[in-house]
């Protein structure tokens, strides 16, 4: 797969703030999308990180070879179950930020 600028991977970091009644389904089922999309083979890392200052703030940390896997990942079985079953778990729209991988490398993912 073609790499993006310079062979750096596409980070991007995904916020949710879940309603507080939901939020073990939430990780349930986003831990099901994290393990299906670890198969995907344009995804290196698919991290779910539970802030512990903030109970109903999730943050899914996803490393993708190039813009065409973050892509290709939308397009899933998985990825679709995913957002279609915690739409309504979601205090607010989930927000994300796009990050240029600048250390590890490619082989350091």
């Amino acid at each position: 797969m073609r790499r993006r600028q310079g062979g750096l991977m596409l980070v991007v970091h995904v916020h949710v703030r879940v309603r507080p009644e939901d939020l073990e389904a939430f990780l349930e089922e986003t831990r099901h999308n994290a393990s299906a999309s670890l198969q995907e083979s344009g995804v290196r890392r698919f991290d779910v990180l539970h802030d512990e200052a903030d109970a109903a703030h999730v943050v899914l940390n996803e490393v993708y070879v190039d813009q065409s896997a973050a892509d290709a990942h939308k397009q899933t079985a998985h990825y679709a179950r995913w957002r279609d079953a915690v739409a309504g778990m979601m205090a607010e729209p989930r927000t994300s930020t796009r990050f240029t991988a600048v250390f590890p490398g490619d082989d350091g993912w």
